[in-house]
Order: C-alpha cells, then structure tokens, then sequence
C-alpha cells in the first residue's frame, strides 16, 4: 500500500513554483512559429500557373519531464504534457509572367486548433512517502496568421528556391492558462531552399531557414532567434505516386529575453525522422495531391518531444492536354 506524506502548505507552494518552469520551456511556452517538418519532397520545384488551394492538417503529442533529488533521500520530478490539433488552410496565386528570372509565389495561412496541455509534479519524501499534483487546460480557437513569399528557379534537374514568411498575432491568446492556439507576438522568418530532381525518379530536397521573433508585448518575453532544416528524400515509381523519408533539425541560435531570469538563458532544440508518401490525382478540372508524412521525435533539449503527422491536401487548376504537351 503506497503511504501518504502530509505535506505542508509552504511545501505545497514551492511545488507550485517548481512546475511554472516546466511550462515556459524555451521559445515561449515550448511552442515556435516555425513548425518543424513542414517542407518536404519537391519544396523548390515550381508549380503551375494560376490559384491554389492547400488544407494541412497537423497533429502532435509530446511531453518533458525534469527531475531532481535530494542529499537526504527523495526527489522531484515535473512533467509537461501536450496534445495539438491544428488545420492550415493556405489559399495561393502562382504568376505565370516570371519575376527576376523566377516564378512567384504568393499566398497566406489561416489557421485554427485545438490544443490540450497539463503539467505536473511528484514529489517523493525520505520515509518512502508521496505527495503529486497536477493541472490541466484544453483551448481551441482561430490561431495566427501566415503571409508568404516565394520565387522559385528550375535549371534543369536543379530547383532553388527563397522564401519569407511572417507571423501575425491574431490568434486565441491568454498568457495566464495553460493551453493556448496562440502565440501572442509578431515574428518573421526567411530561407532558403533546393530540390535535385533528375529524369530517374529520385528526388531530395533541403529548406533551412530562421526565424526572428519580436517581443511579446503582454508577457515582455522575447523568443530567441530558431534555426531550422526541413529535408525530404522520395523516389516516384510514376508520374502520380511517389514515397520517401522526411526529417528536421529545429534549434534556437540565440537565447530567450525577458520574464524570469532562470528561463532567459534556455536554447531548445529537437530532432524528427520518419516516412512519407505522396499521391497525385484528378477530379473534374481539378489536379489534386495528397501528402502524409510522420516524424518520430528525439535530441530535444528544453523542448517537448515526442511524435507529429502531416496530412496535406492540395488542389489547383488542372493543365489542359495542350500545356501538358510544352
């Protein structure tokens, strides 16, 4: 039968403050504006002319844990626990006239999601004694706002690719819970990208990037400047099915600012691997891709970890046998 310590209501409030790091792990609250993973196979390779449609659909699981012990027997251990559900939609025009030699892109995401958080405490005494507590918060909601930019150059089996992108603190924010489908502040980032695509049906792709995150105004915490590469490998084994390997690096360049003195100098970094697949299709006059990819987490420093899958769905006008011809 497990024992029951009798804790004390000074003790009870130092667990309280112990959880509090646990939940503003690095990038404020463990959360970033880049989403790790979201480029893959063919990132540079220019598209067609004319609108397009994407629906992303994101899922995540991840957790933390810390721990500490005592000289004299017993110890500590916080957890932090994350579930996120999210759907992207990006509408987009891709110009047919180039610009600086390259094609044009632009378009904006607009997102919404659900998000569920809780963290807790153990707290183990010496005479074999426990005592534990534990908080949980569920929020959904629109969240922010993602305008972009991209040129991308084919030279042969060569594609490159640069790109900006901001974000726009629109979303479901409130700094004294928990959960949260926003992030509260303004950030931009910018990179670059490049996919080898020969005749044979081997491809890879590599996008690295960085992000700059401004201040939050409510909280006065400053994120510290990420860093991140996206690859993605795939051979097609035809024109409409293709399947590969995908994986990301996401690590913070520069530490956090501001709010509590024992969080400023936290850097997070994580890393995913895992498959991918890909089919094309048509409906009606419409040229539809599917995308599923997954990434088992690992290497995570001050950062949740644990796994995320990417269910794309893209639709744009489909090419008339004349323009599949040139």
């Amino acid at each position: 039968m497990q024992r029951k310590a009798v804790v004390s209501l000074p003790l009870l409030g130092t667990l309280c403050v112990a959880l509090v790091p646990v939940r503003a792990i690095a990038d404020e609250g463990g959360a970033s504006v880049w989403l790790p993973g979201q480029f893959a196979s063919f990132a540079a390779v220019p598209g067609d002319a004319g609108f397009s449609l994407e629906a992303m659909f994101y899922f995540r699981k991840a957790s933390a844990t810390a721990g500490t012990s005592f000289s004299r027997g017993g110890g500590l251990l916080l957890g932090y626990d994350t579930a996120e559900q999210y759907l992207f939609l990006t509408p987009g025009y891709t110009f047919a006239d180039p610009v600086l030699n390259g094609q044009l892109w632009l378009g904006v995401t607009f997102s919404a999601g659900r998000a569920d958080t809780s963290v807790w405490g153990v707290l183990a005494t010496p005479n074999a004694g426990a005592f534990s507590a534990r908080s949980s918060d569920s929020a959904a909601g629109v969240s922010d706002l993602y305008p972009m930019a991209s040129l991308k150059w084919q030279i042969g089996s060569h594609n490159i690719m640069t790109y900006i992108m901001g974000s726009a603190p629109v979303g479901t924010y409130d700094p004294n819970r928990l959960a949260g489908v926003g992030l509260g502040h303004w950030a931009i980032d910018a990179g670059m990208g490049y996919t080898y695509m020969p005749a044979s049906g081997f491809e890879v792709s590599v996008t690295a990037g960085l992000t700059y995150n401004f201040i939050n105004p409510t909280t006065r915490y400053q994120s510290g400047m990420d860093a991140h590469i996206d690859v993605g490998m795939s051979y097609s084994f035809s024109d409409t099915f293709y399947v590969g390997a995908a994986g990301y690096f996401f690590g913070q360049v520069s530490p956090d600012t501001g709010g509590a003195a024992l969080l400023g100098g936290f850097r997070s970094q994580v890393a995913g691997a895992g498959p991918q697949i890909g089919w094309s299709f048509q409906l009606g006059g419409l040229a539809a891709e599917l995308d599923v990819r997954g990434y088992k987490e690992f290497a995570a420093q001050n950062r949740p970890e644990g796994w995320n899958v990417y269910v794309t769905v893209s639709l744009s006008r489909a090419r008339r046998p004349e323009e599949r011809a040139r």
